[in-house]
């Protein structure tokens, strides 16, 4: 018995980079969903069920207002940083979260100095 397989095979293995990245990518440029499926040959439900299998992985934020900004400190990061022991019984310190007129969130250590923390809000509230 002999056969052949003729056309491509419609089943394809996708890695977690390779989904994170079409993932992402809808939004991007005003990309819908529907956009970045054609694009990418796989159904708009197949985003979203990647969406949601990325998400249950912490691969991708449960928040979709959540924004990751650079942030370019005059000082390097070593000298911004307490420079007492941490020991590694101690419990983690107690952070501060600041909820902003614009409903971002922002969550920081009590130790972080005003002028880096002024920068972080600034840059945060101008994106």
């Amino acid at each position: 018995m002999r056969g052949d397989i003729l056309g491509l095979e419609r089943r394809r293995r996708w890695c977690d980079e390779e989904k994170l990245e079409i993932v992402l990518s809808v939004g991007v440029g005003g990309a819908t969903v529907t956009q970045v499926a054609q694009r990418h040959d796989v159904t708009r439900q197949q985003i979203y069920a990647w969406r949601h299998e990325l998400k249950k992985k912490g691969l991708l934020s449960a928040l979709p207002e959540a924004l990751f900004l650079p942030v370019d400190l005059d000082r390097p990061m070593e000298l911004a940083m307490p420079t007492t022991a941490i020991c590694e019984d101690a419990p983690r310190p107690v952070q501060i979260e600041l909820q902003l007129a614009s409903g971002r969130c922002l969550r920081f250590d009590p130790a972080l100095d005003a002028i880096t923390l002024t920068r972080v809000i600034r840059a945060v509230e101008a994106a």
